[in-house]
């Protein structure tokens, strides 16, 4: 997309409002039973933004033109990129309670099976699913997963329907859900924080963003340290999640199947083939590494955004003047490295790494890098992530939810439930 639409002065002033006058009402408590419903800022903008879509409704072209909502989508990875970094610089001052907990940290990913032992048997039995179980049930259904359903099954076939149909509502509704789910399940006192705070990296960037926040808001004097067990979680997620996906889910989840329907298949609600067409090729957009001169000055945009948003629960513009501009250069470091490097790992995962090492104990200056990234408040800066994601979905997306169907929806909320549920409870017991 060229550089004058990502600099659509319209998107980022409008990501601005939303975002400000989600931190002015700030966290809402709600009392639900033995626990307590919290709604966060982002939550707030993420709806906003959503309601002024213009896809949504058509009277909203008048003022928000669906050129806005375009640029918007390749927006969004680059404003989780500061997040990202902020989130990796809770890493290195945390580093050693981080090797303590190591082997909670690495088993916990095998509680991605969860999504199928609590998904599938509800999708094939309950709710008469063929195969698009399969896709839908295997995994969380972010963009390496389906890589992997698209790479082994297609995305026309019934499984790619089905992972397709998860990544839609997940995209729609998966980070909101996720922190809800963190927020509810850490006032109920079952399950250590660390441990939800590590189920949280399982997630997109956004969702841990989100599940993360959730965690740290209901816990602030624990925020750092349940910020660091996400973040080295996620960061360990992008090293085994795809491999536990392809040599451990998928073949379970084929299995299962088999059980459950004894062999009986059911037609699938295909998606039209056009909309898997267009949602295959968007996976391959050209990265933002590839792109470092386009990107570095759509980064320092979302960073002055995050600077300005930063100011009604965090500090002034020029207490935090420092601490934005220090996690830019993270996250252009980390997207230099990863532009350089003769393998492949997700920009974001070098971002964090990055940041991780500039904030260990033995790095030199870490003691100022981290008292002046104090003054950035870590849920101030993903509020408008969420607001970009609002306006980013696009008419397609809003298309392909109607047509996945109210099966999986009730699918992908379980999904959801189910690997976190599963990953806490495993990081539980290891702790």
């Amino acid at each position: 997309m060229p550089l004058n639409q990502l600099l659509d002065w319209r998107l980022h002033l409008l990501v601005v409002v939303l975002s400000l006058g989600a931190e002015f009402i700030g966290i809402l408590k709600f009392p639900i039973g033995p626990g307590t419903l919290l709604l966060l800022p982002l939550f707030y903008a993420f709806i906003a933004a959503v309601l002024c879509n213009p896809h949504l409704f058509s009277g909203t072209k008048r003022f928000i033109p669906p050129v806005v909502s375009m640029a918007a989508g390749p927006v969004i990875l680059l404003s989780i990129m500061p997040f990202i970094a902020r989130f990796g610089s809770t890493i290195g001052p945390a580093i050693e309670q981080l090797i303590s907990a190591g082997p909670a940290l690495v088993l916990q990913e095998l509680g991605n099976l969860g999504t199928m032992l609590i998904a599938m048997p509800i999708a094939v039995v309950v709710l008469k699913m063929g195969r698009e179980a399969i896709g839908a049930t295997y995994s969380i259904a972010r963009e390496p997963n389906i890589a992997i359903i698209s790479d082994k099954y297609g995305l026309k076939g019934p499984e790619g329907v089905g992972v397709m149909g998860v990544y839609v509502v997940g995209t729609m509704f998966g980070t909101l859900w996720f922190a809800l789910m963190a927020g509810y399940l850490t006032s109920l006192d079952i399950f250590d924080p660390r441990a939800l705070a590590m189920a949280c990296g399982v997630g997109s960037g956004s969702m841990v963003a989100a599940c993360s926040g959730a965690i740290a808001g209901a816990l602030p004097e624990m925020g750092e340290e349940l910020l660091a067990f996400a973040g080295a979680s996620n960061l360990l997620t992008y090293a085994t999640g795809l491999y536990v996906s392809l040599f451990i889910a998928l073949p379970v989840a084929e299995r299962l199947f088999t059980f459950f329907s004894a062999k009986r298949g059911v037609a699938p609600d295909a998606l039209a083939e056009e909309d898997a067409k267009v949602a295959k090729d968007a996976m391959v957009e050209e990265r933002p590494e590839q792109q470092l001169g386009k990107t570095a000055i759509v980064v320092a945009v979302v960073c002055v955004v995050g600077w300005v948003v930063n100011t009604i629960n965090g500090a002034g513009l020029i207490d935090a003047a420092p601490g934005m501009l220090i996690l830019y250069v993270m996250t252009m470091l980390g997207l230099l490295v990863a532009r350089i490097m003769p393998f492949y790992l997700p920009a974001i995962a070098w971002v964090s790494l990055v940041s991780i090492l500039m904030t260990l104990p033995w790095f030199p200056g870490s003691g100022w890098i981290t008292e002046q990234l104090s003054f950035v408040n870590f849920l101030a800066i993903v509020t408008p992530v969420l607001a970009y994601a609002g306006l980013a979905l696009s008419r397609r997306e809003f298309t392909m939810f109607r047509q996945a169907g109210w099966k999986l929806v009730i699918i992908s909320l379980l999904v959801f439930t189910g690997t976190y549920i599963g990953s806490a409870a495993i990081a539980q017991w290891l702790l």
